[in-house]
């Protein structure tokens, strides 16, 4: 099993470090022991984390209201619960337990 995600019964925790006012949303891949994501959003008010839950509920498949910041934040490095997964997004390689 990969270090960037765990199960929790049908919820999945995953590390992400978050790459704010970029160019274009996307799951960039692996860094250390964490999913690199890029956002638009700019680190400000909150706006990044409102942007990163719902692009994650869009990668996923599920609603915003499955997409919980557990830890980090007011930081880049972040722990995301997604309640029960629909679709898993082709640049990560989960298995399902």
């Amino acid at each position: 099993m990969a270090d960037f995600y765990s199960w929790q019964g049908d919820s999945l925790i995953i590390s992400c470090r978050l790459q704010p006012k970029a160019s274009n949303d996307a799951i960039v891949g692996l860094l250390d022991d964490s999913v690199k994501i890029r956002i638009t959003a700019p680190p400000i008010e909150g706006k990044a984390n409102v942007h990163l839950v719902k692009f994650l509920a869009k990668q996923f498949g599920v609603a915003k209201s499955s997409v919980t910041i557990l830890s980090g934040e007011l930081g880049r490095q972040k722990r995301v619960k997604i309640e029960d997964p629909k679709k898993i997004p082709e640049q990560l390689t989960i298995e399902r337990n």
